[in-house]
This record gives structure tokens, C-alpha cells and sequence, in this order.
């Protein structure tokens, strides 16, 4: 017992410079790392490079230091294991280690491409799969989008590489639509011009960038329905406050006009007769006639 003691502390002294040398490489390489995640954003944020470019620039190069220092630091600690053998395990645990995290690393280089292509940014709305919301975050691995209902929804990047997304706010203007009727016994004519010029007096109606448009699209049921389309503000609060301030002025506009908004109208046809009942109440009681 006390010999191999004595050959576990003889070996110990021998390696210890080995040890040292280790972790002199190893505080050296942890301050580089700190100075390169340091000054790599300032620079990179001077040439005007996006937000989101720059993260995946500076986690490619910390990710590549990490490694680079992991390897000779191994190689300084343990000499029989060379760079070379040490990539070789790396390699192969790197194989079984995919498959065990596949879905992982789909999310991980899917968030990648996200943010080097930048499809859509935070503040954008974007649908996706029944998720329909404002852009908050955009990490490596996951999405975190605020829907309209305040609910948070943090989805794998892999859903939004995979599958259509719609940008809502792609642009700064998004055309609406809602639809008017009006009875059959009005001009259709003066109907569309009173619309049209109330519409085009709401001031949420960009009209001056895109015309307002006015159709008349079917013979319904119980009215002529006409398309009214406008152009406003791409997010869901535009589009709402815009139809509900048309919608405002087209009624108030038309009701000025004399002209009449119907509703259903139902026309019951019996085969038979109908006996009319008629019921007066008199001194000797309820009589029916």
C-alpha cells in the first residue's frame, strides 16, 4: 500500500509542469476569448453588420476558440494524446452523440440560417403553423413569438426553416378588405361614389400612396354587395382601428345619403288558407271571432 503511494505522488510530481502548463494555457485562452466576445461586436457593429449576424459571428468564433483550447490543453496535460486522436474521438462521439440529439442540432444550425438570411426580425408579425403574433426573441435554437392574445409561444427554429411563413410587416402598408350591401331599389352608381369619397376621408386610409378601390362583387340574398379595399398600416392594430373606422364612416355616409343598408328579409307561403283568429274581451267575458 505504501509503495503505491509513494508511485501515485512520484507520478503526480512528474506530470504536475504538465498540469501547470495546462492551466497557464488554458487562463490564457479563457482571456483571449473574453477580449475576442468583446471586441469583435464593437467592431462589427461600426461596419453596420446586423444584430443578428453578429451573434452568429461571434458564437462561430467562441465555439471555435473553445474547441481550439479544449484540444491542446489536452494535449499540453496528457502529450500521449495528440491533436490528431483527439479529433478522431471527437469524430466519432460526435456521431453518436447526433443521433442521440438530431431534433437539437436541427434547431441549432435551422436558428443559425435564421439569422444569417433574416427571412423576418423582432417586432415583425409573422403566421406560422396557427401561431400568429409579434417576433420578441430570436435565439439559436427557438423562436419567441407574442401573439394578439398577450400569450408567449416558443417554437423549435426548425418549424419556421421547414414551412411558409407569413410577414405580416414586411412592409410598411397592407391592403384590407370588408364588404357593404345595399338594397336593390338604390343606384348602384351613387351608391359606389358615396362609399368611395367616404372612405377616402378617413385618416387612417392611405390613399395618397395607394387608391382606394371599390367593386361591386354580387347580388346576395337581400342587397347588392360591394368590395371596398384601402390600403393602411401592416400591423393587426392598423388593420383593425382602419375597418372599424370605415366601417363608421361608409354607415354614417350612406344613412346621410338616404340610402338604405337592408337586412333579411323572409316570405313565408303557406299551400292552404289561413283561419285569422281574432280575440276581444267585452262585459260577458273573452269572445273569439
Amino acid at each position: 500500500m505504501r509503495n503505491q503511494l509513494e508511485n501515485y505522488t512520484v507520478g503526480f510530481w512528474r506530470i504536475l509542469p504538465q498540469l501547470v502548463a495546462a492551466v497557464v494555457f488554458f487562463t490564457f485562452m479563457f482571456i483571449v476569448i473574453r477580449i475576442v466576445q468583446w471586441i469583435v461586436p464593437k467592431s462589427l457593429k461600426k461596419a453596420h453588420v446586423r444584430r443578428a449576424l453578429r451573434d452568429v459571428i461571434v458564437m462561430l468564433l467562441t465555439v471555435g476558440f473553445w474547441l481550439f483550447t479544449a484540444l491542446i490543453t489536452l494535449t499540453i496535460a496528457v502529450p500521449t494524446i495528440t491533436p490528431g486522436k483527439a479529433l478522431t474521438a471527437l469524430g466519432v462521439g460526435g456521431v453518436a452523440i447526433g443521433f442521440a440529439f438530431k431534433d437539437v442540432f436541427e434547431n441549432f444550425l435551422a436558428g443559425i440560417l435564421l439569422l444569417i438570411r433574416e427571412p423576418f426580425s423582432v417586432d415583425d408579425f409573422i403566421e406560422c403553423e396557427g401561431i400568429d403574433g409579434q417576433v420578441e426573441e430570436i435565439t439559436i435554437r427557438d423562436t419567441h413569438v407574442r401573439q394578439t392574445d398577450g400569450q408567449m409561444v416558443v417554437a423549435p427554429n426548425a418549424m419556421f426553416f421547414k414551412n411558409p411563413v407569413t410577414i405580416r410587416t414586411s412592409t410598411a402598408l397592407r391592403r384590407t378588405t370588408v364588404i357593404c350591401g345595399v338594397a336593390y331599389g338604390e343606384d348602384v352608381d351613387h351608391c359606389r361614389e358615396v362609399i368611395i369619397d367616404a372612405v377616402k376621408q378617413v385618416d387612417s386610409v392611405r390613399d395618397d400612396v395607394r387608391d382606394v378601390q371599390i367593386f361591386a362583387q354580387e347580388f346576395a340574398a337581400s342587397s347588392i354587395n360591394f368590395e371596398i379595399t384601402w390600403w393602411t398600416g401592416s400591423t393587426p392594430l392598423d388593420i383593425r382601428r382602419s375597418r372599424d373606422k370605415v366601417v363608421a364612416a361608409v354607415k354614417r355616409a350612406l344613412d346621410d345619403a338616404g340610402v338604405e343598408i337592408p337586412f333579411p328579409y323572409q316570405t313565408l307561403t303557406f299551400k292552404e288558407p289561413l283561419t285569422i283568429v281574432q280575440q276581444s274581451s267585452g262585459s260577458d267575458g273573452d269572445k273569439n271571432i
